[in-house]
């Protein structure tokens, strides 16, 4: 990835505690790693279930379901 990139985090709502929402405490490890390396983090909420992407120069850089990642844990 370029050096000082903007970085698109596009996230769908995800079920918790038998509600469906948007949230953000999932991304926090995320957004923490991407910035010390001097990045800056967007996020953009999508309406697709489960779902992370990484958005760099206009190409998906990454994806996975936000389920899987862990609260707060900078990789």
């Amino acid at each position: 990835m370029p050096e000082k990139s903007v970085v698109f985090v596009r996230y769908g709502p995800y079920e918790s505690c038998g509600t469906v929402e948007h949230r953000t405490s999932r991304l926090e490890g995320l957004q923490a790693m991407l910035t010390a390396d001097g990045h800056h983090c967007v996020l953009e909420k999508l309406q697709e279930w489960n779902k992370v992407e990484l958005i760099v120069n206009g190409e998906i850089v990454f994806q996975c379901n936000i389920t899987h990642l862990d609260f707060g844990k900078i990789f």
